[in-house]
Protein backbone atom coordinates (compact mmCIF):
# COMPACT_ATOMS: atom_id res chain seq x y z
CA UNK A 1 0.00 0.00 0.00
CA UNK A 2 1.78 3.35 -0.78
CA UNK A 3 2.13 6.15 1.57
CA UNK A 4 -0.89 8.16 0.15
CA UNK A 5 -3.26 5.31 0.02
CA UNK A 6 -2.51 4.80 3.62
CA UNK A 7 -4.04 7.43 4.73
CA UNK A 8 -7.80 6.27 3.60
CA UNK A 9 -8.71 6.40 7.21
CA UNK A 10 -10.20 10.36 7.40
CA UNK A 11 -13.48 11.92 6.57
CA UNK A 12 -13.70 16.09 6.11
CA UNK A 13 -14.31 17.98 9.21
CA UNK A 14 -17.93 17.64 10.71
CA UNK A 15 -17.31 20.92 12.14
CA UNK A 16 -16.45 24.40 11.52
CA UNK A 17 -16.12 26.03 14.69
CA UNK A 18 -15.97 25.44 18.24
CA UNK A 19 -19.19 24.86 20.22
CA UNK A 20 -21.11 27.68 21.48
CA UNK A 21 -20.92 27.69 25.77
CA UNK A 22 -23.34 29.63 27.47
CA UNK A 23 -22.23 30.51 30.92
CA UNK A 24 -18.96 31.61 32.75
CA UNK A 25 -16.67 29.18 34.20
CA UNK A 26 -15.96 31.41 37.07
CA UNK A 27 -12.38 30.83 37.53
CA UNK A 28 -13.18 26.63 38.14
CA UNK A 29 -9.43 25.05 37.53
CA UNK A 30 -9.17 22.52 34.47
CA UNK A 31 -5.83 20.75 34.10
CA UNK A 32 -5.15 20.26 30.68
CA UNK A 33 -2.52 17.16 30.15
CA UNK A 34 -0.38 17.79 26.56
CA UNK A 35 -0.12 20.45 24.72
CA UNK A 36 -0.55 18.93 21.38
CA UNK A 37 -3.39 20.53 19.44
CA UNK A 38 -6.40 19.11 20.96
CA UNK A 39 -4.95 20.41 24.55
CA UNK A 40 -3.84 23.84 23.20
CA UNK A 41 -7.38 24.37 22.00
CA UNK A 42 -9.34 23.35 25.11
CA UNK A 43 -6.76 26.08 26.75
CA UNK A 44 -7.65 28.43 24.37
CA UNK A 45 -11.39 27.61 24.28
CA UNK A 46 -12.05 27.10 27.78
CA UNK A 47 -9.64 30.41 29.07
CA UNK A 48 -12.36 32.58 26.91
CA UNK A 49 -15.20 31.04 29.09
CA UNK A 50 -13.73 32.08 32.36
CA UNK A 51 -11.77 28.85 33.27
CA UNK A 52 -8.40 28.93 35.11
CA UNK A 53 -6.67 26.48 32.77
CA UNK A 54 -2.97 24.82 33.65
CA UNK A 55 -1.58 22.78 30.56
CA UNK A 56 0.92 20.16 31.86
CA UNK A 57 3.38 19.49 29.00
CA UNK A 58 6.14 16.86 29.11
CA UNK A 59 8.16 18.21 26.44
CA UNK A 60 9.72 21.64 25.95
CA UNK A 61 7.48 23.11 23.61
CA UNK A 62 3.89 22.63 22.21
CA UNK A 63 2.14 21.11 19.29
CA UNK A 64 2.26 17.32 20.68
CA UNK A 65 3.26 15.19 16.58
CA UNK A 66 2.68 18.99 15.04
CA UNK A 67 6.41 19.92 14.80
CA UNK A 68 8.98 21.28 12.46
CA UNK A 69 12.63 20.24 12.46
CA UNK A 70 14.82 23.21 11.90
CA UNK A 71 18.31 24.30 12.23
CA UNK A 72 19.07 23.12 16.07
CA UNK A 73 15.52 21.25 17.04
CA UNK A 74 16.45 18.05 18.88
CA UNK A 75 14.06 15.14 18.68
CA UNK A 76 14.88 12.02 21.27
CA UNK A 77 14.15 8.93 20.27
CA UNK A 78 13.99 5.35 22.33
CA UNK A 79 16.93 3.09 21.88
CA UNK A 80 18.94 5.83 19.56
CA UNK A 81 20.83 8.67 20.24
CA UNK A 82 18.64 12.30 19.94
CA UNK A 83 18.32 13.24 16.35
CA UNK A 84 19.59 16.97 15.95
CA UNK A 85 18.76 18.50 12.99
CA UNK A 86 21.37 20.30 10.91
CA UNK A 87 19.92 21.66 7.90
CA UNK A 88 21.02 24.81 6.60
CA UNK A 89 19.36 28.22 8.39
CA UNK A 90 15.90 28.75 6.81
CA UNK A 91 15.28 24.87 5.91
CA UNK A 92 12.45 23.17 7.68
CA UNK A 93 10.54 19.71 7.39
CA UNK A 94 7.39 19.17 8.68
CA UNK A 95 8.22 15.59 10.44
CA UNK A 96 4.41 15.18 11.82
CA UNK A 97 1.51 16.61 9.95
CA UNK A 98 2.44 18.41 7.06
CA UNK A 99 -0.71 19.34 4.57
CA UNK A 100 -4.19 20.37 5.23
CA UNK A 101 -6.65 19.22 3.28
CA UNK A 102 -9.23 21.78 2.10
CA UNK A 103 -12.53 20.49 3.35
CA UNK A 104 -10.21 20.51 7.10
CA UNK A 105 -12.41 23.08 8.27
CA UNK A 106 -11.74 23.01 11.68
CA UNK A 107 -7.68 23.45 11.06
CA UNK A 108 -8.39 26.06 9.03
CA UNK A 109 -10.95 28.01 11.30
CA UNK A 110 -7.57 28.91 13.60
CA UNK A 111 -5.15 29.45 10.31
CA UNK A 112 -7.65 32.05 9.66
CA UNK A 113 -8.16 32.98 13.22
CA UNK A 114 -4.58 33.77 14.01
CA UNK A 115 -3.84 35.10 11.05
CA UNK A 116 -1.37 32.56 9.65
CA UNK A 117 -0.69 33.18 6.20
CA UNK A 118 -0.77 29.57 3.79
CA UNK A 119 0.74 28.64 0.75
CA UNK A 120 -0.41 25.39 -1.67
CA UNK A 121 1.01 21.93 -0.92
CA UNK A 122 1.25 20.77 -4.07
CA UNK A 123 -0.40 17.32 -3.01
CA UNK A 124 -1.06 15.67 -6.89
CA UNK A 125 1.60 16.11 -9.62
CA UNK A 126 1.51 14.50 -12.63
CA UNK A 127 4.59 14.86 -13.81
CA UNK A 128 6.17 13.26 -10.94
CA UNK A 129 7.35 9.33 -11.76
CA UNK A 130 6.26 6.03 -10.29
CA UNK A 131 9.08 3.71 -10.27
CA UNK A 132 9.11 -0.10 -9.73
CA UNK A 133 11.13 -2.90 -9.59
CA UNK A 134 10.35 -6.06 -11.63
CA UNK A 135 10.40 -8.27 -14.42
CA UNK A 136 7.56 -6.22 -16.98
CA UNK A 137 8.79 -4.08 -19.57
CA UNK A 138 8.39 -0.88 -18.09
CA UNK A 139 10.16 -2.03 -14.56
CA UNK A 140 13.52 -0.66 -14.04
CA UNK A 141 12.97 2.91 -14.99
CA UNK A 142 11.31 6.10 -13.96
CA UNK A 143 8.03 6.48 -15.91
CA UNK A 144 6.30 10.27 -15.36
CA UNK A 145 3.07 9.37 -13.55
CA UNK A 146 1.22 11.75 -17.25
CA UNK A 147 2.19 8.48 -19.45
CA UNK A 148 0.27 6.03 -17.15
CA UNK A 149 -2.65 7.95 -16.33
CA UNK A 150 -3.15 9.03 -20.40
CA UNK A 151 -2.23 5.38 -21.53
CA UNK A 152 -4.33 3.21 -19.38
CA UNK A 153 -7.62 5.84 -19.19
CA UNK A 154 -7.24 5.78 -23.44
CA UNK A 155 -6.54 2.30 -23.91
CA UNK A 156 -9.56 1.77 -21.59
CA UNK A 157 -11.89 3.96 -23.16
CA UNK A 158 -10.33 2.70 -26.70
CA UNK A 159 -12.00 -1.08 -25.21
CA UNK A 160 -14.96 0.37 -24.38
CA UNK A 161 -15.68 2.79 -27.03
CA UNK A 162 -15.76 0.04 -29.49
CA UNK A 163 -17.87 -2.45 -27.66
CA UNK A 164 -20.71 0.79 -27.28
CA UNK A 165 -20.14 1.00 -30.91
CA UNK A 166 -20.83 -2.23 -31.72
CA UNK A 167 -23.54 -2.25 -29.56
CA UNK A 168 -21.87 -4.68 -27.36
CA UNK A 169 -22.89 -3.82 -24.07
CA UNK A 170 -24.69 -5.43 -21.98
CA UNK A 171 -26.49 -2.52 -20.86
CA UNK A 172 -29.97 -0.73 -22.13
CA UNK A 173 -28.98 2.28 -24.15
CA UNK A 174 -31.05 4.29 -26.55
CA UNK A 175 -29.08 4.94 -29.92
CA UNK A 176 -28.81 8.69 -28.83
CA UNK A 177 -27.60 7.69 -25.10
CA UNK A 178 -25.10 5.04 -26.81
CA UNK A 179 -24.16 8.35 -29.42
CA UNK A 180 -23.02 10.49 -25.88
CA UNK A 181 -21.56 7.50 -24.04
CA UNK A 182 -19.17 7.47 -26.86
CA UNK A 183 -18.88 11.41 -26.86
CA UNK A 184 -17.80 10.74 -23.38
CA UNK A 185 -15.33 8.08 -23.82
CA UNK A 186 -13.99 9.58 -26.96
CA UNK A 187 -12.97 12.80 -24.90
CA UNK A 188 -11.38 11.05 -21.56
CA UNK A 189 -9.83 8.77 -23.71
CA UNK A 190 -8.13 11.30 -26.28
CA UNK A 191 -9.84 8.04 -29.02
CA UNK A 192 -9.43 8.73 -32.44
CA UNK A 193 -13.00 9.76 -33.86
CA UNK A 194 -13.09 7.40 -36.79
CA UNK A 195 -11.45 4.23 -35.92
CA UNK A 196 -12.21 4.86 -32.21
CA UNK A 197 -8.17 4.19 -31.77
CA UNK A 198 -6.13 5.11 -28.98
CA UNK A 199 -3.17 6.85 -30.81
CA UNK A 200 -1.92 9.11 -27.78
CA UNK A 201 -1.91 12.71 -26.44
CA UNK A 202 0.21 15.74 -26.07
CA UNK A 203 -1.33 15.51 -22.25
CA UNK A 204 1.08 12.26 -21.94
CA UNK A 205 4.20 14.48 -22.85
CA UNK A 206 6.24 15.01 -26.03
CA UNK A 207 9.16 12.96 -27.94
CA UNK A 208 10.50 16.46 -28.58
CA UNK A 209 8.80 19.21 -27.16
CA UNK A 210 6.98 21.97 -29.65
CA UNK A 211 9.14 25.03 -30.16
CA UNK A 212 9.41 28.02 -31.67
CA UNK A 213 9.37 28.89 -35.98
CA UNK A 214 8.96 25.37 -37.64
CA UNK A 215 9.45 23.32 -34.83
CA UNK A 216 5.94 21.09 -34.10
CA UNK A 217 7.31 19.13 -31.73
CA UNK A 218 7.28 15.02 -32.10
CA UNK A 219 4.51 12.85 -30.58
CA UNK A 220 5.37 10.63 -28.19
CA UNK A 221 4.20 6.74 -28.07
CA UNK A 222 1.70 5.13 -25.61
CA UNK A 223 2.90 2.44 -23.82
CA UNK A 224 0.94 -0.81 -24.51
CA UNK A 225 -1.35 -1.85 -22.66
CA UNK A 226 0.19 -4.91 -22.03
CA UNK A 227 3.52 -3.03 -20.64
CA UNK A 228 1.35 -1.38 -18.24
CA UNK A 229 -0.38 -4.33 -16.89
CA UNK A 230 2.22 -6.50 -16.55
CA UNK A 231 4.66 -3.93 -14.71
CA UNK A 232 1.66 -2.99 -12.51
CA UNK A 233 2.18 0.68 -13.12
CA UNK A 234 -1.46 0.66 -13.48
CA UNK A 235 -1.99 0.95 -9.30
CA UNK A 236 -1.59 4.69 -9.64
CA UNK A 237 -4.80 5.57 -11.82
CA UNK A 238 -7.52 6.54 -10.09
CA UNK A 239 -10.39 8.57 -11.59
CA UNK A 240 -11.05 10.38 -8.36
CA UNK A 241 -9.06 11.18 -5.64
CA UNK A 242 -9.05 9.48 -1.64
CA UNK A 243 -11.25 11.31 0.49
CA UNK A 244 -8.57 12.82 2.48
CA UNK A 245 -5.99 12.99 -0.72
CA UNK A 246 -7.15 16.06 -2.37
CA UNK A 247 -5.74 17.69 -5.13
CA UNK A 248 -6.28 21.10 -3.61
CA UNK A 249 -4.52 21.20 -0.05
CA UNK A 250 -2.52 23.83 2.28
CA UNK A 251 0.29 23.72 4.58
CA UNK A 252 1.51 27.30 6.78
CA UNK A 253 4.25 29.49 5.33
CA UNK A 254 7.35 28.81 7.30
CA UNK A 255 6.29 25.40 8.88
CA UNK A 256 3.33 23.60 10.38
CA UNK A 257 4.91 24.54 14.04
CA UNK A 258 3.21 27.99 12.83
CA UNK A 259 -0.01 26.46 14.33
CA UNK A 260 0.93 25.55 17.88
CA UNK A 261 2.72 28.86 18.30
CA UNK A 262 0.29 30.68 17.50
CA UNK A 263 -1.47 29.44 20.55
CA UNK A 264 1.45 29.92 22.59
CA UNK A 265 1.04 33.72 22.12
CA UNK A 266 -2.13 33.33 23.50
CA UNK A 267 -2.27 31.24 26.13
CA UNK A 268 1.01 32.43 27.60
CA UNK A 269 2.73 30.99 31.58
CA UNK A 270 -0.28 28.77 31.23
CA UNK A 271 1.39 25.86 30.08
CA UNK A 272 4.20 24.38 32.15
CA UNK A 273 6.65 22.43 29.69
CA UNK A 274 8.94 19.70 31.19
CA UNK A 275 6.27 18.52 33.17
CA UNK A 276 5.94 14.42 33.41
CA UNK A 277 2.94 13.21 34.29
CA UNK A 278 3.33 10.07 36.62
CA UNK A 279 -0.31 10.33 38.33
CA UNK A 280 -3.77 11.15 37.79
CA UNK A 281 -6.45 10.73 40.89
CA UNK A 282 -9.59 12.03 41.51
CA UNK A 283 -12.12 12.43 44.34
CA UNK A 284 -15.74 13.72 44.08
CA UNK A 285 -14.82 17.11 44.77
CA UNK A 286 -11.49 17.25 42.30
CA UNK A 287 -8.91 15.58 40.56
CA UNK A 288 -4.75 16.04 41.38
CA UNK A 289 -1.75 15.44 38.97
CA UNK A 290 1.39 14.22 40.15
CA UNK A 291 4.31 15.18 38.15
CA UNK A 292 7.77 15.67 37.13
CA UNK A 293 9.41 19.30 36.95
CA UNK A 294 12.29 19.02 34.23
CA UNK A 295 13.67 21.87 35.40
CA UNK A 296 13.63 21.59 39.34
CA UNK A 297 13.69 17.91 39.35
CA UNK A 298 11.32 17.13 41.83
CA UNK A 299 7.73 16.33 41.39
CA UNK A 300 5.08 18.10 42.18
CA UNK A 301 1.43 18.27 42.42
CA UNK A 302 -1.44 20.35 40.71
CA UNK A 303 -4.88 19.99 41.68
CA UNK A 304 -8.04 21.15 39.75
CA UNK A 305 -11.95 20.49 39.80
CA UNK A 306 -11.74 18.93 36.26
CA UNK A 307 -9.51 17.60 34.13
CA UNK A 308 -9.07 17.18 29.99
CA UNK A 309 -6.11 14.40 29.00
CA UNK A 310 -4.76 14.69 25.62
CA UNK A 311 -2.15 12.20 26.48
CA UNK A 312 -1.86 9.45 23.52
CA UNK A 313 -3.33 6.39 24.96
CA UNK A 314 -0.08 4.22 23.56
CA UNK A 315 1.90 6.57 26.63
CA UNK A 316 -1.55 7.55 29.07
CA UNK A 317 -2.13 3.72 29.81
CA UNK A 318 1.20 3.43 31.51
CA UNK A 319 0.88 6.40 33.77
CA UNK A 320 -1.01 5.64 37.15
CA UNK A 321 -4.61 6.56 37.28
CA UNK A 322 -7.48 5.38 39.01
CA UNK A 323 -9.54 4.59 36.13
CA UNK A 324 -12.33 1.57 36.14
CA UNK A 325 -10.62 -1.35 35.34
CA UNK A 326 -13.22 -1.09 32.02
CA UNK A 327 -12.33 1.99 31.10
CA UNK A 328 -8.52 0.62 31.11
CA UNK A 329 -9.39 -2.25 28.99
CA UNK A 330 -10.91 0.46 26.37
CA UNK A 331 -7.57 2.29 26.19
CA UNK A 332 -5.97 -1.05 25.54
CA UNK A 333 -8.11 -1.61 22.73
CA UNK A 334 -6.83 0.77 20.39
CA UNK A 335 -2.85 -0.16 18.99
CA UNK A 336 -0.84 2.89 17.27
CA UNK A 337 0.51 2.85 13.49
CA UNK A 338 4.97 2.90 13.74
CA UNK A 339 5.71 5.29 11.05
CA UNK A 340 9.04 7.13 9.87
CA UNK A 341 9.90 9.86 8.31
CA UNK A 342 13.02 10.63 6.52
CA UNK A 343 14.15 13.84 4.99
CA UNK A 344 16.86 14.60 2.96
CA UNK A 345 18.75 18.00 2.61
CA UNK A 346 20.14 18.65 -1.14
CA UNK A 347 22.36 21.21 -2.01
CA UNK A 348 20.42 21.80 -5.60
CA UNK A 349 16.84 21.29 -6.51
CA UNK A 350 17.91 19.38 -9.42
CA UNK A 351 14.40 17.55 -9.30
CA UNK A 352 13.07 20.93 -10.23
CA UNK A 353 15.99 21.84 -12.87
CA UNK A 354 16.74 18.45 -13.81
CA UNK A 355 13.76 16.80 -14.19
CA UNK A 356 11.17 19.64 -14.03
CA UNK A 357 9.05 18.44 -10.95
CA UNK A 358 7.49 20.98 -8.60
CA UNK A 359 5.98 19.31 -5.73
CA UNK A 360 4.22 16.10 -5.30
CA UNK A 361 5.35 12.54 -5.05
CA UNK A 362 7.10 10.23 -6.99
CA UNK A 363 5.48 6.48 -6.34
CA UNK A 364 8.59 3.86 -5.60
CA UNK A 365 6.40 1.14 -5.53
CA UNK A 366 9.16 0.13 -2.30
CA UNK A 367 7.53 -0.76 0.73
CA UNK A 368 10.40 -0.37 2.67
CA UNK A 369 11.03 3.27 2.53
CA UNK A 370 7.35 4.41 0.68
CA UNK A 371 7.01 7.45 -1.96
CA UNK A 372 9.40 10.49 -2.68
CA UNK A 373 7.59 13.08 -1.54
CA UNK A 374 8.89 17.39 -2.93
CA UNK A 375 8.87 20.50 -1.43
CA UNK A 376 5.77 23.00 -2.14
CA UNK A 377 8.17 25.98 -1.07
CA UNK A 378 10.89 27.50 -2.10
CA UNK A 379 10.57 26.92 -5.88
CA UNK A 380 13.64 27.70 -7.40
CA UNK A 381 16.02 28.05 -4.69
CA UNK A 382 19.11 26.93 -4.57
CA UNK A 383 18.56 24.34 -1.76
CA UNK A 384 15.39 21.80 -0.56
CA UNK A 385 14.77 19.17 1.84
CA UNK A 386 12.59 16.17 0.20
CA UNK A 387 11.30 13.75 2.20
CA UNK A 388 12.98 10.78 0.92
CA UNK A 389 11.48 8.09 3.64
CA UNK A 390 7.52 7.42 4.54
CA UNK A 391 6.61 4.65 5.73
CA UNK A 392 4.08 2.47 8.17
CA UNK A 393 3.76 -0.74 10.14
CA UNK A 394 6.09 -3.37 10.01
CA UNK A 395 8.15 -1.32 7.51
CA UNK A 396 8.35 1.23 9.70
CA UNK A 397 9.67 -1.16 12.14
CA UNK A 398 11.97 -2.95 10.57
CA UNK A 399 13.57 0.61 8.94
CA UNK A 400 13.67 2.15 12.30
CA UNK A 401 16.00 -0.92 13.74
CA UNK A 402 18.77 0.48 11.17
CA UNK A 403 21.89 2.27 12.00
CA UNK A 404 21.10 6.00 10.77
CA UNK A 405 23.24 5.89 8.40
CA UNK A 406 22.08 2.69 6.55
CA UNK A 407 18.61 4.67 7.00
CA UNK A 408 19.93 7.33 4.81
CA UNK A 409 22.06 4.79 2.21
CA UNK A 410 18.48 2.91 1.90
CA UNK A 411 16.89 6.84 1.18
CA UNK A 412 19.47 7.54 -1.09
CA UNK A 413 19.62 4.31 -3.08
CA UNK A 414 15.51 4.43 -3.95
CA UNK A 415 15.70 7.76 -4.77
CA UNK A 416 18.59 7.87 -7.18
CA UNK A 417 16.47 5.06 -9.13
CA UNK A 418 14.20 7.97 -10.42
CA UNK A 419 16.64 11.14 -10.04
CA UNK A 420 20.11 11.25 -10.78
CA UNK A 421 21.04 13.81 -8.36
CA UNK A 422 20.10 12.14 -5.54
CA UNK A 423 23.38 10.94 -4.33
CA UNK A 424 25.62 13.46 -6.12
CA UNK A 425 23.78 16.81 -4.19
CA UNK A 426 22.79 14.90 -0.99
CA UNK A 427 24.13 17.02 2.17
CA UNK A 428 22.08 15.70 5.62
CA UNK A 429 19.49 14.26 6.95
CA UNK A 430 16.82 14.30 9.33
CA UNK A 431 15.05 11.31 11.15
CA UNK A 432 11.66 10.51 12.89
CA UNK A 433 10.52 7.48 14.00
CA UNK A 434 7.33 8.32 15.50
CA UNK A 435 6.95 4.87 17.70
CA UNK A 436 10.02 5.58 19.23
CA UNK A 437 9.17 8.88 20.35
CA UNK A 438 8.76 8.22 24.08
CA UNK A 439 5.97 11.43 24.31
CA UNK A 440 3.82 9.69 21.55
CA UNK A 441 5.14 5.69 20.84
CA UNK A 442 2.82 6.04 17.44
CA UNK A 443 2.12 7.76 14.59
CA UNK A 444 -1.69 7.36 15.14
CA UNK A 445 -4.19 5.51 16.74
CA UNK A 446 -5.81 2.73 14.48
CA UNK A 447 -8.56 1.22 15.42
CA UNK A 448 -10.07 -1.81 14.37
CA UNK A 449 -13.56 -2.76 13.99
CA UNK A 450 -14.40 -4.78 17.22
CA UNK A 451 -12.56 -1.85 18.88
CA UNK A 452 -14.76 0.92 17.72
CA UNK A 453 -17.90 -0.44 18.64
CA UNK A 454 -17.19 -1.82 21.94
CA UNK A 455 -14.48 0.15 23.65
CA UNK A 456 -14.44 3.79 21.79
CA UNK A 457 -17.60 4.91 22.82
CA UNK A 458 -16.59 4.65 26.36
CA UNK A 459 -13.80 6.64 26.08
CA UNK A 460 -15.65 9.26 24.85
CA UNK A 461 -17.61 9.49 27.43
CA UNK A 462 -16.31 11.07 31.03
CA UNK A 463 -14.31 9.07 33.66
CA UNK A 464 -15.53 11.02 36.77
CA UNK A 465 -14.15 13.80 36.17
CA UNK A 466 -11.52 13.52 33.91
CA UNK A 467 -12.50 13.57 29.60
CA UNK A 468 -9.98 12.34 27.18
CA UNK A 469 -9.44 14.33 24.31
CA UNK A 470 -7.16 13.75 21.31
CA UNK A 471 -6.90 12.53 17.20
CA UNK A 472 -7.40 9.13 18.93
CA UNK A 473 -10.97 9.83 19.67
CA UNK A 474 -12.49 11.10 16.33
CA UNK A 475 -12.72 9.65 12.79
CA UNK A 476 -9.88 11.28 11.42
CA UNK A 477 -6.98 9.74 13.39
CA UNK A 478 -3.16 10.82 12.07
CA UNK A 479 -5.22 14.34 11.11
CA UNK A 480 -5.15 17.66 12.77
CA UNK A 481 -8.55 17.79 12.57
CA UNK A 482 -9.35 14.89 14.66
CA UNK A 483 -7.48 16.47 17.52
CA UNK A 484 -9.19 19.50 17.11
CA UNK A 485 -12.70 18.30 16.89
CA UNK A 486 -12.52 15.66 19.64
CA UNK A 487 -11.18 18.54 21.86
CA UNK A 488 -14.03 20.61 21.06
CA UNK A 489 -16.35 17.40 21.85
CA UNK A 490 -14.85 16.90 24.85
CA UNK A 491 -14.80 20.87 26.35
CA UNK A 492 -18.66 20.83 25.36
CA UNK A 493 -19.29 17.97 27.99
CA UNK A 494 -17.10 19.21 30.55
CA UNK A 495 -18.47 22.70 30.61
CA UNK A 496 -21.86 20.97 30.50
CA UNK A 497 -20.48 19.31 34.09
CA UNK A 498 -19.36 22.05 35.26
CA UNK A 499 -22.57 24.15 34.76
CA UNK A 500 -24.29 21.38 36.40
CA UNK A 501 -22.42 21.34 39.56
Amino acid sequence: MSGLAAFNIGIASAQDRPPPLSGDGNGKTVIILGAGLAGLVAAYELGRQGYNCKVLEARRYSGGRCQTARRGFVLPQLGQDDEVCDFDDGEYFNHGPWRIPYHHRSTLHYTQEFGIPLEIFVNHNEAAFAYRDGEGALNGQAVRQKEIIADMRGHTAEILAKHVDQNALDVPLTAEEREKFLEFLVGEGHLDRESLDYLGTGGRGYASDPGAGLNPGEASSPHALSALLNSDLFGIVSSVSGYTQQKTMFQPIGGMDRIPQAFEEQLGDTITFGARVTRLQQSEDGVVVDYQDGDAGESRQLAGDYCLCTIPLSVLRNIENDFTEEFRSAMDAVSYTPTCKLALQMKSRFWEVEDHVFGGHSFTHNSEVGNISYPSTGWQGKKGILQGVYNFGANAAQFSALPREQRIDKALGVGEKIHAGYRRDFETAFSTAWHLVPENLGGWASWSDEARQNSYPLLNEPQGRVLLAGEHLSYMTGWMAGAIESSWLQIEKLHEMAMSS
